[in-house]
């Protein structure tokens, strides 16, 4: 088992406190939900902890491994965000072999979804096929820990279905942590739960705690 551990994370921008005193743990095998109103922080701290992103404070680490430069997250750390990074004139097949091992990449070239895109480039893709490139890239990506920024955003129910299917399937071997307003899907796939408020992240133990903090109203 592999642990990323991240700890004393504070970040603000110019007189604005957005995180302050935060601390996550994922292991491999486990899905961790991160929960959290629009700009309550929660793409800022998946930066943070993939590296692009600095810190007022920080201390991250894998194992026993701290991770102080945003190389020594190289191979470790993989992650999606909510804009499309996949070059416009480069094959999806050869996006495949670039992203991932050869186990890996068999297994993306022989799936349905991926299969009628194989030999097209992502110009000629809607957002909602970009997407799922870009999500499945990064999910079967050689990384041992996954972070999801919003990877069902613009999906129809079945592919949305079709992506938690994968998360769980390579979470397995992975650590991964997913952020999205659909916070049913969330919930449906994680093994722990976190709610980011005003500047502060707490482990969420049902659904009544989200309404106790009005993330959710007190009907549901």
């Amino acid at each position: 088992m592999n642990r990323l551990h991240v700890d004393s994370i504070s970040k603000s921008f110019g007189d604005k406190k957005i995180l302050q005193d935060i601390y996550l743990s994922c292991d491999t095998g486990k899905i961790v939900g991160l929960l959290g109103r629009n700009g309550a922080g929660k793409s800022t701290l998946l930066k943070m902890i993939f590296g692009t992103v600095k810190g007022d404070s920080q201390f991250i680490r894998i194992n026993d491994k701290v991770l102080q430069h945003q190389m020594d997250r190289k191979g470790k750390i993989a992650y999606l965000p909510q804009y499309s990074f996949i070059p416009k004139g480069v094959k999806i097949k050869n996006l495949i072999y670039l992203f991932c091992n050869k186990e890996n990449t068999e297994k993306l070239l022989q799936l349905s979804i991926i299969k009628p895109f194989i030999n097209e480039y992502s110009r000629n893709l809607s957002g909602g096929e970009k997407k799922i490139i870009e999500a499945l890239l990064i999910i079967y990506s050689d990384a041992k820990f996954i972070l999801l920024d919003e990877p069902f955003n613009a999906l129809s129910p079945k592919m949305t279905q079709e992506i938690q299917k994968h998360i769980q399937e390579q979470s397995k071997e992975k650590g991964i942590i997913i952020s999205d307003h659909r916070y049913q899907e969330v919930l449906g796939i994680s093994d722990d739960i976190y709610l980011l408020s005003n500047t502060y992240l707490k482990q969420i133990k049902d659904l009544k705690e989200l309404q106790q903090y009005n993330y959710l109203p007190k009907s549901i």
